[in-house]
């Protein structure tokens, strides 16, 4: 394997092992010497691009964060009306839960930092402001913060409901937080 001058991908393989690692052992499985294995780097190469596990643990979250708001923006990007909005919003909360079940555990690791840890708490608090923000080219912002929170309710609930609300019940949860007719 290349050196670590000559391995670019080095860094983005150890930060995908982080998470991988956090979605099968939860944050506190997560030590230097697994996440090498796991990205089959040398252990030296954990100390040169990172000061220690938080670091590391706050950089891989950061990522997976900017990969959700991006999952936010494709599904609301398309939308040019308020009924386009708020059908955007219904597929977001019935896609999210239907992704890789990694995704759930990833985000509910964070909101378990984050509620012990300000440096995860403040990352939670910029996801948000994102997510709202995207929200808010659609909305007012009272009501996008409604949204986001419908959003962040439901997508654990459907990930873990044995028999789990339908499209139209989302939908109709949507429409009365937005205002609709």
């Amino acid at each position: 394997m290349a050196t670590g001058h000559t391995d670019p991908r080095r860094r983005e393989r150890i930060l995908t092992a982080v998470l991988d690692l956090i979605a099968e052992e939860g944050a506190a499985g997560v030590s230097h010497r697994r996440t090498a294995a796991r990205a089959g780097v040398p252990l030296g190469s954990m100390t040169y691009h990172f000061t220690g596990i938080d670091e590391l643990l706050l950089e891989a979250l950061t990522g997976y964060a900017d990969h959700v708001v991006a999952v936010f923006e494709r599904h609301l990007a398309g939308a040019t009306t308020p009924e386009e909005a708020r059908e955007a919003v219904t597929g977001l909360v019935h896609t999210l839960p239907e992704g890789p079940r990694r995704d759930l555990i990833l985000v509910q690791e964070l909101y378990t930092l984050a509620a012990r840890r300000e440096p995860y708490r403040a990352l939670c608090v910029h996801w948000m402001r994102r997510s709202r923000a995207l929200l808010e080219r659609h909305f007012p912002p009272d009501t996008a913060r409604r949204l986001d929170a419908l959003i962040e309710g439901l997508t654990p609930h459907r990930a873990l409901d044995d028999d789990p609300p339908d499209r139209s019940a989302t939908r109709e949860a949507v429409d009365r937080i937005t205002g609709a007719d």
